[in-house]
């Protein structure tokens, strides 16, 4: 069997390979991908036999709806549609520090205490690093197995001798195939590395969970194909510094990708926030102009926050505009809404908007607010603090309607709200509720009514 090293080039982006340097993918047309690894090409090698394969029909095949795993963290399980399916590839991807070697410790903690036989393989830390992180989220189960090692046949052969019921990968950047001549966390090594899992992962009917490394764009480091391999994409978000973290499904075979969860880093680990909006809505300051609290819905869960605006007179000729945790251009759209349609001169003003506690939010339910928190910041009225509002808002100035409003408005209600206002359209929709009064407003003249 000979073995012949060559030289190839393989895009960082999509995986494409090219026997020489191209400036430009001809795959995913991105430029300056493409980096030069040594590969190892193994010749001669001969199939063990011919499989004989057979199509089946689909009302042939049985499912069982109870073979969900759950871990008993509420927040994780939502995200992955209802828990963990046996035989999928779930990748976890997020900042340095954020919290992912963490939060799959603590779902070993909770499977191993359920007689899952779980398999927590290490490339980056030592077993000792392992024992001092597991001391402070409490006592583990016997069930629970710790393999240090980089090496993936190594870890095939512990996995394929070991047959637990969960296995996770701590990182999937430092495995490499002894077969492949390139560096560890190449694009070859990884791209081989995740192909074995995925065969293990379906042929054994075990869930693997595989921790990813992300650039400075905040994309998993590695090839695009990497996340086209794998069953689950999950993406641990916050700022490192502060407690709160957002664990959002990007993709999901078995569910939802509209769904998060919510945790709080303390000592003991990460802790599930029940009631996110609580949280959202905590230190809003009272009869302050430019605040207002707006509602959007994350998936199945609708989420009550707090939209600041500071609309203050420009010393310049071009006056400055800030938005943080909403898209920028869409502020400076709403904003020609008013100066447009209701006739408010903000063109000499400068215009700060934000969503109070870090989180970021693109739904166009929140258009409502932000009109309305810059409208009472510049005319210095503030919005009474039992109000809420949503809806989407256009060009026109029209009040559109968004996405499961009754969800919405029962959410107000238990939160303590006493107004909502909500597009026009959506009054069917909600119906009447006790202890609330919902107003509909069809354009944003009218919603200016209500300052």
């Amino acid at each position: 069997m000979a073995k012949a090293k060559k030289s190839v080039y393989f895009c960082q982006n999509c995986g494409h390979e090219e026997s020489k340097w191209l400036g430009q993918c001809p795959m995913c047309k991105e430029w300056n991908t493409f980096a030069e690894e040594k590969v190892v090409s193994i010749k001669g090698q001969k199939s063990s036999g011919e499989k004989q394969v057979q199509a089946v029909t689909l009302s042939s095949v049985t499912t069982d709806e109870d073979e969900r795993m759950t871990t008993e963290l509420v927040e994780l399980d939502r995200v992955l549609g209802g828990g963990i399916v046996p035989g999928s590839l779930v990748l976890v991807g997020g900042d340095p520090g954020i919290g992912k070697s963490t939060l799959l410790l603590q779902v070993c903690q909770k499977l191993s205490a359920m007689n899952k036989k779980v398999l927590y393989i290490s490339g980056e830390e030592s077993l000792k690093q392992i024992k001092l992180r597991a001391n402070r989220m409490g006592e583990f189960s016997e069930n629970l197995y710790l393999l240090c090692e980089t090496s993936l046949n190594l870890i095939q052969t512990a996995i394929e001798r070991e047959k637990p019921d969960v296995v996770v990968i701590d990182s999937i950047q430092t495995m490499y195939n002894e077969e492949i001549g390139s560096a560890p966390g190449s694009v070859s090594q990884v791209r081989e590395s995740t192909n074995v899992f995925m065969q293990l992962a379906k042929g054994m009917n075990i869930a693997i969970f595989i921790v990813g490394h992300v650039t400075k764009e905040g994309t998993v480091a590695g090839p695009r194909v990497l996340e086209h391999m794998v069953d689950t994409v999950l993406y641990f978000e916050g700022d490192r510094h502060a407690s709160y973290r957002i664990l959002r499904g990007v993709k999901n075979r078995f569910g939802s990708t509209n769904e998060i969860g919510v945790f709080e880093m303390r000592k003991e680990g990460l802790v599930e926030v029940e009631n996110p909006s609580e949280f959202m809505l905590s230190g809003k300051p009272e009869n302050a102009s430019g605040s207002v609290v707006a509602c959007a819905m994350e998936g199945t869960r609708p989420m009550l926050m707090e939209i600041q605006a500071l609309v203050c007179k420009s010393n310049f000729g071009m006056p400055r505009r800030t938005a943080a945790g909403i898209d920028y251009n869409r502020v400076n759209l709403l904003m020609a809404v008013l100066e447009k349609r209701v006739g408010l001169p903000l063109s000499g003003y400068d215009a700060y908007v934000n969503i109070a506690g870090g989180i970021r939010m693109n739904e166009p339910a929140v258009d409502l607010g932000i009109i309305m928190a810059v409208a009472s910041s510049y005319k210095n009225r503030p919005v009474s603090e039992d109000t809420i509002v949503f809806g989407e808002v256009g060009l026109s100035g029209e009040v559109r309607a968004v996405t499961m409003p009754e969800q919405r408005v029962a959410e107000a209600k238990k939160l303590g709200f006493k107004v909502c206002v909500v597009p026009e359209v959506s009054l069917k929709s909600i119906g009447k509720v006790e202890g609330i009064e919902v107003i509909g407003v069809k354009s944003v003249n009218q919603t200016m009514n209500l300052l």
